[in-house]
Formats: C-alpha cells, sequence, structure tokens
C-alpha cells in the first residue's frame, strides 16, 4: 500500500452523512489529544494532511482519507468535558452509529498517551471492541517524552492495565523519532489482507 497516495476525503458530523462503507476502513480511535492527527501524519509522510489541533475536543466529526483505495478514518476524541450536552449527544450517536452500522472495520488503532494510566475512557472503548469483536491493536504514543527509566516502567505497568484486553498487540510509538511507525504499518497491512483488501 502506498502511504504517499493519501487524501482527505470530507468530514461528517453526524451519522446519517456517513457514506457506505465499500473498502475496508482502518480506524483510529483515542481520547482527545492524544497524538491521532501527528500518528496519521507520519503515516501519510506529510506534516499537515491530518488537520492537528490545540485546542482538545475542539471538532467532534469523523474525517475520512482514502489511501491507495483503502478508508483510514479519524474518529473524534473523547473524553474532554468541556463541551456542551448536545455535543456529547451528537458525539456519542456519531461513535455509535459508526461502530454498531455493520460497516466494513478491518482494524481499529486505539491510541494511548503512553505517559498516563489508562482513563476510564480508554478501558470502556476497549472492553467495547472487545465485546463488538472488533479487532483492535494498541499504540502507545508520545513514547519519546519518557525517559529510559520511566519508559521501561511504564511499558511494564502498561501491560499490567491492559490484562483485561487479552493478547492484544501494543506498539509504543513517537511522532518525533518514528518509533513504532513501521510496526503500526504492518499491522494496518495485515488487517487489510485479512478483511480482502489490497
Amino acid at each position: 500500500m502506498n502511504y504517499n497516495k493519501a487524501e482527505f476525503e470530507k468530514s461528517f458530523g453526524l451519522f446519517s452523512q456517513l457514506p457506505e462503507s465499500c473498502q475496508p476502513e482502518i480506524a483510529f480511535a483515542g481520547r482527545s489529544n492524544v497524538g491521532k492527527s501527528s500518528l496519521l501524519n507520519k503515516l501519510f509522510n506529510r506534516k499537515q494532511l491530518a488537520r492537528v489541533s490545540s485546542v482538545p475536543g475542539k471538532t467532534i466529526t469523523i474525517n475520512f482519507y482514502d489511501v491507495d483505495g483503502i478508508k483510514f478514518v479519524d474518529l473524534p476524541g473523547y473524553g474532554y468535558a468541556k463541551i456542551s450536552k448536545q455535543e456529547l449527544n451528537r458525539f456519542s450517536g456519531l461513535m455509535e452509529g459508526y461502530f454498531k452500522s455493520s460497516r466494513n472495520i478491518a482494524l481499529v488503532v486505539q491510541l494511548i498517551d503512553m505517559r498516563h494510566p489508562l482513563t476510564k475512557d480508554d478501558q470502556g472503548m476497549i472492553a467495547f471492541m472487545k465485546e463488538m469483536e472488533i479487532p483492535f491493536i494498541i499504540v502507545m504514543t508520545k513514547a519519546d517524552k519518557l525517559k529510559k527509566k520511566a519508559y521501561e516502567e511504564r511499558l511494564r505497568l502498561s501491560k499490567q492495565e491492559l490484562a483485561f484486553a487479552g493478547d492484544v498487540p501494543v506498539v509504543p510509538f513517537s511522532a518525533v523519532t518514528g518509533q513504532g511507525i513501521n510496526g503500526i504499518k504492518n499491522y494496518i497491512e495485515n488487517a487489510i489482507s485479512d478483511a480482502g483488501g489490497q
């Protein structure tokens, strides 16, 4: 798969607006400000294709990218409290609609900030994917921000925190150094192959 062919397609704010799911989809999930846009830009080998926001929770949309015929889906960040009840309801409808509407989801890349313990929202998202039998991997973002001893400690503790997730792949990642990017690409390409894509 040629990641350099990535193109932004469209953003959708309501479940009813989502296009039909024809090609395998790789979805990216995680709390606000966890680094989804930075990971996408690293995968696409671009600086600004995925919009990086300094204001967490600013936009609640699902963003679609076409990557050499495969759909990459940037889901809205969760866990940001400073939004209205109306926006929260829209967010819930958008996320539930996406996951429960028989879309061709080949893989969910679940992002977690390596510097911090799992949040309740992270745990809830992982439990939901297990319950729905959606294939997923865990990507631990911002790995470069930890010194060696703290890095090793967080890696050890995160394995304990993720024990409930079962035998799920865990990939430490840094958008700065590129650590983990090849492993993430391998998981994505294997999932696409399993889903009958390229």
